[in-house]
């Protein structure tokens, strides 16, 4: 198996599509990461696989977290240097990336998966949380934002009561979104979803802990390939059976990446996944009496009319409202950080200067 096979193809084409310049290979092998470990990456390249680490270099060159290799980024990697490990000489530019907040007051990003074409929201139709609109406007934020396509999968099926009434309640916060209703345990609306996961491309899934990811995941390789558990009784909830992310490459040519349950998805997005997850309420905006309303209670806002008239259901609107200002909070944690960074950099030049006139007024000239 080649690394055509996990996408080396259809990741050249997409990152020549964003006119983006990929370096020279410098004898080095080209390879995707399937598994991530602390600071270890199982790499895939054409000579098979095996975890590699980061040269110091390449690490001391990090600025950010980001910046670190995640599950299905490309390298490249120098499989012979030595030893055991293979070392990891470049990471790759990526054309698409699923982002979060980092769990905590760490103002940082956390990729959740790299290079991918489309972001499958799972939730799951048995009952308790696992059904969550608000949670599905949650992920279709960063999903947009992302750079890839979102789509809405309603697992369990088999054990909802009225599946249609429930597609056409996804279907209302997720406009212009597909939306699935399937059962991973009999196999209803597979079929569909397959042409969802098409050869070549790559899929991450998202979703809480018990929705059953792992599950159709299984289901679409027609074998098990990824280890499930049970659910606690008592609230549905799912234990958390994947405990890392990984890139698993189907018969049929599909790449998926399995994430573990999030408790937590704190947004890491501009302005734009939020307009694109709730497109009606960006459109009316222009409508608005004032260019800066925040749709709060101004008078004039087209927004607040629509909420009152029914035409924007209002814990949609509210739930729009308290993203809107957790990524005020966030662009304002953002730019504090980056204060206090250019802070410390002027610091230190200004001891390097102090050090500089020193010099200079003693010996005359600068020491080195």
């Amino acid at each position: 198996m080649n690394i055509e096979d996990y996408g080396w193809n259809t990741y050249r084409a997409a990152v020549k599509k964003k006119d983006t310049q990929l370096p020279d290979d410098e004898g080095l092998a080209p390879g995707r990461v399937v598994t991530e470990s602390g600071h270890y990456y199982k790499v895939r390249t054409d000579g098979g696989e095996n975890w590699a680490v980061l040269t110091g270099s390449l690490l001391n060159s990090f600025t950010g977290r980001t910046e670190y290799p995640a599950v299905g980024d490309w390298l490249f990697v120098d499989p012979d240097a030595g030893h055991e490990h293979w070392i990891i000489r470049k990471v790759l530019a990526r054309h698409s990336a699923l982002l979060r907040k980092t769990a905590g007051r760490t103002t940082d990003a956390q990729v959740l998966a790299a290079n991918i074409d489309y972001v499958f929201i799972v939730n799951g139709l048995d009952g308790g949380r696992n059904f969550n609109l608000r949670g599905i406007e949650r992920y279709l934020t960063i999903a947009w934002d992302s750079g890839a396509q979102p789509a809405v999968i309603l697992n369990k099926a088999d054990l909802c009561d009225d599946v249609s009434a429930t597609v056409l309640q996804a279907q209302a916060v997720a406009p212009g979104v597909p939306v699935l209703a399937v059962s991973a345990a009999t196999g209803a609306g597979f079929e569909e979803l397959k042409t969802l996961a098409p050869p070549g491309r790559t899929i991450v899934l998202t979703g809480g802990s018990g929705v059953g990811k792992s599950s159709i995941i299984n289901r679409l390789a027609g074998e098990e390939i990824m280890y499930t558990g049970q659910q606690r009784q008592q609230d549905l909830r799912g234990k958390h059976t994947t405990t890392r992310r990984q890139l698993v490459r189907l018969t049929s040519g599909a790449l998926l990446i399995d994430t573990p349950g999030l408790r937590e998805i704190a947004l890491w997005t501009d302005a734009g996944g939020l307009s694109s997850a709730f497109p009606e309420i960006d459109e009316l905006t222009v409508s608005c009496r004032f260019r800066d309303c925040t749709h709060s209670g101004e008078p004039g806002c087209a927004v607040l009319e629509a909420v009152t008239s029914g035409k924007i259901e209002r814990s949609r609107y509210e739930n729009y409202l308290s993203m809107q200002r957790e990524l005020e909070y966030l662009n304002s944690r953002r730019d504090e950080k980056s204060r206090l960074e250019y802070d410390r950099e002027l610091k230190a030049r200004g001891k390097e200067l102090s050090r500089y006139v020193k010099d200079i007024k003693k010996h005359g000239k600068r020491r080195f």
